[in-house]
């Protein structure tokens, strides 16, 4: 329940939820004291969960190139020329066809764009396993020549359509526009035709995107050309990634590569000194000197070439970290024993006093506060915390009350006396004065 009110509160802080009491009616004492709330979801919080329902959507939606959406789209333009010649056109089938319209494209063009953005993450496939990688090669270009040739001809009819339609576009962008607009809130004569205006712009933009995408305009090219154009370029790519791997499959050690490489290096040596040090780290030659460790024949002098040197154990640390151990001893470990007898002489006082404390208090009788007598100051404080909880659970302080301590150790009871009784308590720590009672704390 403490991370449950933690999380609460920090949706809280962030404006995600708005929180009140709970004035509902509660059955015991501790329920009214405890903090009960209630919580509800602001507009922010709401629009928080939108986008991430929207996040977790597109994250797990499978991008793809939808040709039956070209097919779709050319068949809502036939559909639309149709009921634009009718007089007067249908305005519900006029304003539903565009709709469809609209919604095929969406979905074709935002598919298409996710489709070949994971394709360019995909190609990247020097990781991948071979056998993968093969399979995903066949069924990738099989895929990728289809829809080629399918956005090669239905795009061209597309634009072919779309061109014809110009000269109605107004008429029926203008039939959607004021048929959106009636869904509006009711106003007065201006704000009708404001919400008419404001939705034929959106519905202008939205053809003008269906146009850009299968119509080039001056040196503008059309979408769909620029969509053929990145998947044919993905095919290579794909092919040359193959390739890679494929190399990378085949590269072995070649032994004649290693000494053509060695003799360039001879070639730009520049000198017989260079020339014959090359010749002296190429075939281990030269001594081990420089590694320092311990050889386990002591007689091998450290000239010996790598070469002749018998085999040595290479420490751990040096085969894990690169670096050697440190010399010398190893480091001394601190003694903490007479801390940790501190410690623990320390704990023992302290659970010394608070037994002496609960003996002094619990005395299994009703005393009045007056008659306690002197307190020291480890007894003053656990009086002070008895009392405390006590007097929280009091809800009228001429009422007796008692209570269970939070440790479940001790009951504290508590009875007021007059008003005008006061009591006086004489402490190491001051002197404590307030209205005296009659107290009962015994064990359980």
């Amino acid at each position: 329940m403490e991370a449950v009110q933690q999380a609460l509160g920090q949706l809280v802080d962030w404006g995600n939820l708005q929180s009140q009491p709970d004035t509902a009616r509660v059955a015991t004492i501790e329920d009214f004291y405890r903090k009960r709330l209630l919580y509800r979801m602001t507009s922010g919080g709401e629009a928080v969960e939108a986008g991430l329902r929207a996040f977790v959507e597109a994250f797990a939606r499978r991008a793809e190139l939808q040709s039956v959406a070209l097919e779709d789209i050319r068949a809502r333009l036939i559909s639309l020329a149709q009921l634009m010649r009718e007089s007067p056109p249908d305005a519900p089938k006029v304003h539903s066809a565009l709709r469809e319209l609209v919604h095929i494209f969406e979905g074709l063009s935002n598919n298409a764009e996710a489709f070949m953005a994971g394709l360019a993450r995909t190609i990247e496939l020097q990781r991948a396993e071979a056998a993968a990688v093969m399979s995903f090669k066949a069924r990738l270009i099989d895929y990728l020549q289809r829809f080629i040739g399918d956005l090669v001809t239905r795009s061209s009819q597309i634009a072919e359509l779309l061109i014809d339609l110009k000269p109605l576009e107004r008429a029926f962008l203008q039939i959607a526009a004021e048929r959106d607009a009636r869904n509006a809130a009711p106003g007065d004569a201006a704000t009708d035709a404001e919400a008419v205006e404001i939705r034929l712009i959106a519905w202008n933009e939205r053809w003008a995107g269906l146009r850009r995408w299968f119509v080039s305009g001056g040196r503008d090219r059309a979408q769909a050309e620029l969509l053929r154009a990145s998947a044919l370029s993905a095919i290579p790519r794909l092919l040359q990634a193959v390739s890679l791997l494929h190399e990378r499959r085949a590269g072995r050690s070649d032994r004649a590569a290693d000494f053509r490489r060695l003799a360039l290096w001879f070639a730009a040596a520049g000198g017989d000194g260079n020339a014959h040090r090359l010749w002296r780290a190429a075939f281990a030659l030269s001594p081990a000197r420089h590694l320092a460790l311990a050889v386990a024949d002591e007689k091998v002098s450290a000239n010996t070439a790598w070469r002749d040197s018998p085999g040595i154990a290479v420490l751990p640390k040096l085969r894990e970290q690169g670096v050697l151990p440190t010399r010398g001893a190893p480091t001394r470990i601190h003694d903490r024993s007479l801390e940790r007898n501190l410690l623990a002489a320390r704990v023992a006082a302290e659970a010394a006093q608070t037994e002496a404390a609960r003996h002094r208090l619990a005395s299994n009788r009703d005393i009045r506060l007056s008659e306690l007598g002197r307190l020291n100051s480890s007894s003053f404080r656990m009086f002070l915390t008895l009392l405390g909880e006590a007097l929280a659970s009091q809800t009228d302080p001429d009422e007796p009350v008692e209570r269970l301590t939070c440790d479940g150790t001790l009951i504290v009871r508590l009875v007021p006396l007059a008003a005008h009784l006061e009591a006086e308590i004489t402490t190491d720590l001051g002197t404590f004065r307030g209205r005296d009672h009659v107290l009962l704390i015994r064990r359980t």
